[in-house]
């Protein structure tokens, strides 16, 4: 009878912690969402539109700034950089996609990792690289009818540092494809032609505008590419960063921000509607595609590849070795001067040792908040509308360049009776913006793992009174084990090189590793900055892999249950 009568209270006692711990989750990730994405941007438009003194000016200001010569003169640089690096990346990166997952080329791997490169340095690399390579004396001087200084030095660069971006949205693209329709229509008589025409491009046209639009507003955004090779042709991106940082007009920059975030927000606009109409890629009864042999068709592939990864090798190659170098171009023995740090300006060793900082916060912390958070919109009942006040938050990073949410950062959490001022140039905000800006990525990541597990794992759990949180513990988290790594890499590696929202947000204590290299740069070091960057591309890539090598253990015995039973 004693037994029957704690049975109630045990199963109340369950429920009452499950309660707590989906509501106040979700409530709890509600007002860190609302402080670090949407609090950050609404000070902006605040700022910007403020007719008090010393702020944005208004809609008077706002007038003056947007009928300015100055400004269409921006605008106009602005637009044509972009269009032409989103020109020319777009076909690379579908052809290079096409290569890895349509055909038989050997070492995709190798391949595939060489063209990543990018991701794991700052954005100035590519920039310092081309500046020994095609400078005024860099080694390839003759090749260039001109200096690589202005508007060809800005393409060249920020091409070399959005490939990626939209090589991966392609990838991913390429990688969903029916061989029922192929086999049909072969068995109809198409020619390859045909079928790419009437197959592929029909499935793969989405994402292509999503790269272009990807790469469009990276390249409008950044400005670290342009500091180092703009020369006179002078971008919005930086000169939203040379009004906030050299001339202290924050009304003004928060005006160019806002027109900054017009491209992001329509692109982001176009491409959800996009994707509504686009329908599922592929059926539940879908076979896997496997290219045929073509020797033809993948030594031409092969030749695409080898030049464009011979071109990244030869950038970041130069890069490294710059930093190597003791005094370009007088002086070309090797030394590692130039990692002497201390005894430069730019912020030392201690910059590097904050990016590390940021790095594992932000990774360590960031994936345990969004995995979590991800979790409770999609695998937990209830909570209707907060779910979708969640999932909106959660997607607004993704159409905010990090340019324009560091604007948002000073002016909302160095606002003057702010209680959040005590964080103003700390490294916490410094990881709670950085978290922000790179949330959903990682958040459609955690998404699209969890969405792939049964609701029978819940129902199970609770028809054995298992406390909800302990379900999630012991069963979720190993079971999306590897998605949640791919979050910690994804997260350690963007913020070793983040620069964008960073640059507003540093203190001389917290001053970071990417930041040094642009103040390097701008102090006449150079090398200096090669040598930072590099010291940042191979960290990031060492932490990469071992944390690939690391984990592998873990992820046989997390995802043993994958494995066929014997027998079978």
């Amino acid at each position: 009878m004693a037994a029957v009568m704690t049975l109630p209270r045990q199963v109340s006692r369950t429920e009452t912690g499950d309660r707590l711990f989906v509501l106040g989750g979700k409530l709890v990730w509600l007002l860190l969402l609302g402080v670090a994405v949407l609090l950050p941007l609404l000070a902006i438009f605040w700022r910007g539109f403020s007719s008090e003194a010393g702020q944005g000016g208004g809609l008077v200001a706002a007038r003056e700034l947007l009928t300015s010569d100055t400004f269409h003169w921006l605008l106009g640089n602005s637009l044509k950089v972009s269009l032409s690096v989103a020109a020319i990346v777009v076909p690379l990166a579908y052809l290079f996609a096409y290569a890895l997952q349509r055909t038989l080329i050997p070492a995709k791997p190798i391949w595939r990792g060489l063209s990543l490169l990018p991701l794991m340095a700052p954005s100035m690399l590519p920039g310092i690289a081309l500046v020994y390579l095609f400078g005024n004396q860099g080694m390839l001087r003759g090749v260039l009818a001109d200096n690589i200084y202005g508007f060809w030095g800005i393409v060249l660069g920020e091409v070399i540092y959005t490939f990626p971006h939209a090589l991966m949205i392609l990838l991913s693209a390429l990688s969903l494809a029916d061989a029922r329709l192929f086999d049909a229509a072969s068995s109809m008589g198409a020619s390859p032609a045909r079928a790419f025409r009437s197959i592929t491009w029909p499935a793969t046209r989405q994402a292509v505008f999503a790269a272009f639009c990807l790469v469009f507003t990276l390249t409008i955004t950044d400005f670290g590419v342009p500091v180092v090779v703009g020369g006179d042709y002078q971008v919005l991106a930086l000169e939203a960063y040379k009004a906030v940082v050299g001339q202290q007009q924050f009304g003004r920059g928060a005006l160019i921000g806002m027109v900054l975030l017009l491209p992001a927000l329509f692109s982001f606009g176009v491409d959800a509607w996009l994707r509504r109409r686009h329908g599922d890629a592929m059926s539940g009864r879908a076979q896997v595609f496997r290219p045929a042999p073509s020797r033809a068709r993948d030594v031409c592939y092969l030749a695409i590849v080898v030049l464009i990864c011979a071109a990244l090798l030869l950038v970041f190659g130069m890069a490294v070795y710059s930093s190597l170098v003791k005094f370009w171009p007088y002086n070309l023995s090797l030394s590692l001067s130039h990692y002497q740090f201390e005894d430069t300006a730019g912020g030392g060793w201690l910059a590097y040792r904050n990016s590390l900082t940021l790095a594992l916060c932000s990774a360590l912390i960031g994936s345990m908040l969004i995995f979590t958070g991800a979790y409770l919109m999609e695998k937990t009942k209830g909570q209707k509308g907060l779910n979708l006040a969640l999932r909106l938050l959660s997607f607004v990073p993704m159409a905010v360049p990090g340019l324009v949410l560091g604007l948002g950062y000073v002016f909302f959490f160095n606002l003057n009776g702010n209680p959040l001022h005590v964080f103003y140039g700390t490294m916490t905000l410094l990881v709670v913006c950085t978290i922000a800006h790179y949330l959903t990525t990682a958040q459609m990541t955690a998404t699209t793992a969890l969405r792939q597990l049964d609701a029978e794992f819940e129902a199970a759990a609770l028809s054995l009174k298992a406390p909800l949180y302990r379900h999630y513990l012991r069963v979720t988290v190993p079971i999306c084990l590897p998605a949640l790594l791919d979050i910690v890499r994804y997260l350690f590696v963007s913020a070793m090189t983040t620069v964008s929202a960073a640059i507003f947000l540093y203190s001389p204590d917290t001053i970071l590793a990417a930041v040094a290299v642009l103040n390097m740069d701008d102090a006449g070091n150079v090398g200096g900055a090669a040598a930072m960057s590099t010291l940042i591309l191979f960290t990031s890539g060492s932490v990469s892999l071992l944390l690939a090598w690391a984990s592998r253990g873990a992820l046989r015995r997390s995802q043993a249950w994958r494995q066929s039973a014997p027998g079978q």
